[in-house]
């Protein structure tokens, strides 16, 4: 007699994509994967102290539960995907079936470490440190999608808050996400930083990133707007805001250079190549002063600064 065949239970989803367009696959695939994303570099080029260095596209996996839902999420997910693939070109999914004991455990074998900047090194929170003397961790999940420093952005916005934290100054996270750049902002020396964000959901992932890396004492996450903060007249002399540009414009026009202290520096993240000019313009208008530009493959970040 012939067994029967026990079902897997779980089909993965996966697809192959530039640093770019991986967080925006990323979202439209958690919307079909209840144990949400996971994103990993097709390749971390280890080196002999353990850390890695990202090299090539990223891999984003979804796992969509086997059950009587199955086929309609995996047409649904397709259909999204193909939306999305209407703006920029992105592959068609690959599916593979996983087993119950594996799914959980599979994009993690390969990691690494990873290193932004001079000091700051991402470090997945499964894994021990590999750090030197000197440099700063900053302990988060990477392969999780919601701001996890694999974007260009972020890492340009990281880069630049290396060069323009004063230890013991405050900080201002404008859009603050999972948090990352609130993080390394009291890790890199800031005294207190506050991380805002019109979304709920994220102020709370970025207390918990905090609380992950022991500094949720010098770091206060807030839901609102940059109008809530005017009200309050919240200021600090770095001020971060990676975004979109058109949101950064819209932000620049109605005061955003207010909550920056004179003496000050704003860093704008989140524009592409072609939107820099029309984001100079407005910091321009704003009274603020370009100082320094950052650029990584299509991406520009601005740093500007207050008389």
């Amino acid at each position: 007699m012939k067994a029967e065949r026990i079902p897997p239970a779980w089909l993965e989803a996966s697809v192959r994509v530039n640093e770019e367009l991986a967080e925006s696959v990323a979202d439209v695939m958690a919307r079909f994967a209840p144990n949400g994303v996971t994103l990993g570099y097709e390749e971390i080029e280890p080196d002999p102290d353990g850390e890695g260095k990202p090299r090539g596209p990223l891999t984003v996996r979804a796992y969509l539960p086997w059950d009587a839902q199955l086929q309609p999420r995996r047409i649904a997910l397709e259909e999204a995907l193909w939306h999305l693939g209407r703006i920029s070109p992105i592959p068609d999914p690959v599916f593979r079936e996983v087993a119950e004991t594996d799914w959980s455990l599979e994009w993690k074998k390969n990691y690494r470490p990873f290193r932004i900047g001079k000091r700051l090194v991402i470090v997945p929170s499964w894994l021990e440190s590999p750090a030197a003397a000197g440099d700063l961790v900053l302990r988060l999940d990477p392969g999780m999608a919601f701001g996890t420093g694999m974007h260009p952005t972020t890492q340009l916005c990281l880069e630049a808050l290396e060069e323009r934290i004063t230890p013991g100054a405050g900080m201002i996270d404008l859009g603050c996400g999972s948090g990352i750049l609130s993080i390394a902002g009291v890790l890199l020396g800031a005294g207190r930083v506050e991380g805002w964000d019109v979304d709920p959901e994220a102020v709370r992932v970025a207390r918990e990133n905090a609380a992950l890396n022991g500094i949720a004492s010098r770091f206060e996450a807030r839901p609102g707007t940059l109008e809530d903060m005017r009200k309050e007249k919240r200021t600090a002399p770095v001020v971060v805001a990676n975004i979109l540009a058109m949101v950064l414009q819209t932000m620049l026009r109605a005061s955003l250079a207010e909550i920056v202290d004179p003496g000050g520096y704003l860093i704008l993240s989140g524009i592409l190549m072609e939107q820099s000019a029309a984001v100079e313009f407005a910091v321009a208008e704003s009274g603020l002063h370009l100082v320094g530009k950052k650029i990584r493959e299509d991406w520009v970040a601005l740093i500007a600064w207050k008389k």
